[in-house]
């Protein structure tokens, strides 16, 4: 496959602070790719230095073999599509679809048919008159869309375009977006913070975090093998847990010893392993590679969610099952079931679930305060 993007080295910083530092990642042709982080971890400036609404400190834009550093947004075959769709108020659909068309002074007949096929493509056949004040969130997204694929880009930007939807409508543009971009043939690249939204639209996901990527990998392989805690963290639910490797194919945690899949670790290496909480089963306490107490049941329609401390590590476990609050049970955990990572600067920050009911009681204990100063 042809490389679309390559970024080379590319730092910035804003006011002293570091927010992309050394990065490298190449996107190809045709590829649905997805950045995927928290609030603040780059990924958004990322997507302008590719576009050109930001000029990166050091490093490379390379687009198409070509180095596009100095070439201004409406001169690179980029278009971008934000979260404010910022359409044109006082046009109607056909003429805010059109725009692109116009500015390039494409003939009359030519710009009336691509226009009608963009609107068929993303549903909107027969809103040709329609003012986009009138449209929903979701309608005026498409227009959005249909506007910025028209002149037939290169690459699509999309900067957490489905944030001002609801959670349904939300579901159904990740399956639209998804067919359009095949239908197109056009390379995506879509930021977002929503883990569901980039497991179920991308071909490839990149995790970023602090200004740095940390993993790259179809959503399969991220979520199955995460680099680090960090990664088995953020996509997903897991359990991390401090465990040491003794030997290939034999890692020790929580006081016991189980058989893993996993290999190549120095004997006796520190490491941290990840159970995602669909892979554990609650069997009876006699037969349980690890036993607990239950301490929370939580119905969540399609499955129970249930926190177990065991020696003081509260696990979570998804299942069909139900036990019950203060129920003594059993934990079993298949080989491939366990995941074994390197340690990290990560190590140790995440995983346990004890965290969450701790944060609860600091703030109950906030709000009594906050009532016994009121009184």
């Amino acid at each position: 496959m042809n490389k679309i993007i390559e970024l080379k080295n590319i730092t910035k910083s804003f006011d002293g602070e570091v927010v992309l530092n050394g990065i490298n990642l190449d996107v190809y042709d045709n590829e649905f790719l997805t950045l995927l982080g928290p609030s603040g971890c780059g990924k958004t400036t990322m997507l302008r230095i590719i576009g050109g609404f930001a000029e990166a400190d050091e490093g490379d834009v390379m687009f198409l073999g070509e180095r596009i550093n100095d070439v201004p947004p409406h001169k690179r075959n980029i278009n971008t599509v934000f979260q404010r769709y910022a359409l044109f108020p006082h046009l109607n659909v056909f003429d805010n679809v059109a725009f692109p068309l116009k500015e390039k002074k494409v003939p009359k007949a030519e710009i009336e048919q691509r226009v009608h096929e963009m609107l068929d493509l993303v549903a909107l056949t027969g809103f040709d008159k329609r003012s986009v004040t009138t449209l929903s969130g979701g309608q005026q997204q498409r227009v959005a869309i249909a506007r910025a694929i028209i002149s037939k880009p290169r690459l699509l930007l999309l900067d957490e375009p489905l944030g001002a939807l609801d959670l349904k409508l939300r579901k159904d543009m990740q399956v639209e977006l998804k067919k359009l971009q095949k239908a197109t043939g056009i390379t995506f690249i879509f930021v977002t913070h929503d883990q569901e939204e980039a497991l179920s639209m991308s071909d490839i996901i990149v995790i970023m975090s602090e200004g740095c990527i940390q993993q790259i990998g179809t959503p399969i392989d991220i979520y199955n093998e995460p680099t680090n805690a960090f990664v088995a963290d953020f996509i997903g639910e897991s359990n991390i847990l401090d465990g040491v490797m003794l030997r290939d194919k034999l890692v020790s945690f929580s006081g016991q010893q189980f058989v893993c899949v996993d290999k190549g670790f120095e004997p006796n290496e520190s490491v941290d392993v990840v159970v995602r909480p669909e892979d554990v089963d609650i069997v009876p306490y006699e037969k349980g590679m690890l036993r607990g107490v239950v301490t929370s049941v939580t119905f969540l329609g399609v499955h129970y969610e249930i926190i177990v401390d065991i020696n003081g590590f509260k696990w979570m476990i998804q299942t069909t099952d139900f036990v019950d609050v203060d129920e003594q049970v059993g934990l079993s955990i298949d080989p491939d079931a366990i995941h074994i990572m390197k340690k990290s600067k990560y190590s140790g920050m995440f995983g346990d679930y004890s965290s969450f009911s701790n944060e609860l009681d600091e703030l109950s204990d906030a709000e009594s305060e906050s009532v016994e100063h009121e009184d």
